[in-house]
Order: C-alpha cells, then structure tokens, then sequence
C-alpha cells in the first residue's frame, strides 16, 4: 500500500508498504530519518518516540498505514518545527502540511554547535540546546524520544511542575543518568521559555 502523511511539516509517500509494518520503520528505514531508536520495539522504553498529530507515541507500536493523512514530526524536525512554531504560531503547533523541514534537510541534519565556533552552526531547539547545557545527554539512545517529549510538554504546559514533567517523561527510559539532568534539562528550557516571554 502507499501511505500519503506529512513528516516535519512536508508532505510525504511512501510506497509498498506493508500492513504490519510500523511507522517506526518506515521512518528509518524508507525514508532515511534514523532519529528515532529502534530499542524494544514493543512500546516500552520511549526511544522511537515521535509526535503524531501532536501527541507523543511509540513509533513502534503505530501501523505505517495509521499514519495516513496525518502529521508526524521527528527529532530531525524538531529544531526547525519549535523555530517556526515561535515565530508563526506562537502558543499553538501547525496545520498540518503547511510548514516544516524538508526530507532532504531533514535527512542531512546534524547538530552542530550554537556559540559561534562553527561557520557551519545550526541554532537547536531551547529543549535540544537545554539538554547539553544541563548535561543530559550521556550515550544518547533515548535521547531523541525524551526530546520530543519534552517539546510537546512545554508547548502544552510552558510551566510545568515537577510532577507535570515527570508524567510527560514517564513512558520514555533511560539507563544512564538517573534521571535528574534530564529534568533539570526541561526546567531550564521551561525557564528559558518563560523568560523569551517576557522579553519586549
């Protein structure tokens, strides 16, 4: 079958796909965006996390064909969606098709970093730029499905308690940090956030 949905903003197919095929695959591996982790392939441990019509889910467990008609939005196209997202539409997400991250870019994106050491430095997302600057990045596997997370809890809750961020991470594990730098990471982007705010 052919499944006609919107990755990153931009309106995408992909063909022959099979009914028990996952989305997560499709994403990996068709269309060359590895962001999302391929780990338990079972819904468990949050690292092929991606946000389907806004709302976070285990990209795993999600048929290529439920996602017909539908936005997703990857860790690839984070950076650029949460930029937009500011700039055009600010307290609310996109329409679906209307802006976002090409493929090709999307598929080439590396982060780089932001302090004017590289001519070459692309601006990360405040949650992606919070995670280094709080060290919550270790070996980085769930990384990607914690980032995106993470982004739809600000963009629905922009002060979220303690209790708010731990709810929203609950699904998404991680075997290195023990957590705290992690929420230290979304405190600081929510800080970040609110301070943007005020700002003239």
């Amino acid at each position: 079958m052919r499944v006609n949905f919107t990755v990153n903003g931009r309106k995408q197919e992909a063909d022959d796909v099979w009914e028990g095929e996952s989305l997560l695959y499709v994403l990996r591996e068709r269309m060359g965006l590895p962001g999302s982790k391929n780990a338990c392939e079972q819904g468990e441990c949050g690292s092929c996390t991606v946000r389907l019509d806004g709302v976070p889910v285990c990209s795993c467990l999600v048929a290529a064909g439920q996602a017909e008609g539908r936005e997703v939005v990857t860790v690839e196209g984070l950076a650029d969606y949460a930029r937009h997202r500011e700039d055009a539409h600010p307290g609310t997400g996109c329409a679906a098709g209307t802006c976002g991250t090409s493929l090709d870019a999307a598929q080439r994106w590396q982060a780089r970093p932001t302090d004017g050491r590289s001519a070459e430095a692309e601006e990360l997302s405040p949650v992606q730029q919070a995670f280094i600057d709080a060290g919550a990045v270790q070996c980085g596997f769930c990384t990607p499905g914690l980032l995106v997370a993470a982004d739809e809890l600000l963009e629905t809750r922009p002060s979220p308690s303690d209790q708010d961020i731990r709810e929203a991470l609950s699904g998404n594990l991680c075997r290195c940090t023990g957590y705290e730098k992690i929420l230290d990471a979304v405190r600081l982007a929510a800080a970040r956030q609110e301070q943007a705010v005020r700002q003239p």
